[in-house]
């Protein structure tokens, strides 16, 4: 998060919303918004969404798929994602992560799959 100045700006009750800017970290050589920054974005804000709705003393969340839609490019600013669940289930979690330019306009549409794994369950 620190390398990419990714910053969480909001946590709401069925939400979490960051930013991340546009700049010399997150751009690709055509000086564009970096389709794995995006994701990057988008799976900060899910993995940390799918460990607040569990009970961290007993599971932990890792990541199983994540997927990106780019749809228009960004130069400059900063981008907002939003991640909101789309099913919270015993051992799964599925959130979609929608990412703003400042205009408000879609930039790239993700979804993030979590496997809640028992602490119990952890090898040592």
């Amino acid at each position: 998060m620190e390398t990419l100045d990714i910053q969480i700006t909001e946590v709401g009750e069925d939400f979490i919303r960051g930013t991340m800017p546009v700049d010399h970290r997150t751009v690709q050589p055509y000086g564009i918004l970096h389709g794995g920054a995006s994701v990057a974005l988008a799976e900060t804000l899910g993995s940390i969404a799918a460990h607040l709705v569990v009970d961290s003393d007993l599971y932990f969340t890792v990541g199983m798929e994540v997927n990106a839609n780019h749809l228009r490019p960004v130069t400059r600013g900063r981008v907002t994602g939003t991640a909101r669940p789309i099913h919270i289930g015993k051992s799964s979690q599925v959130w979609g992560i929608e990412i703003k330019n400042e205009e408000n306009k879609m930039v790239c549409i993700s979804r993030i799959t979590m496997a809640v794994v028992p602490k119990s369950k952890l090898k040592k």
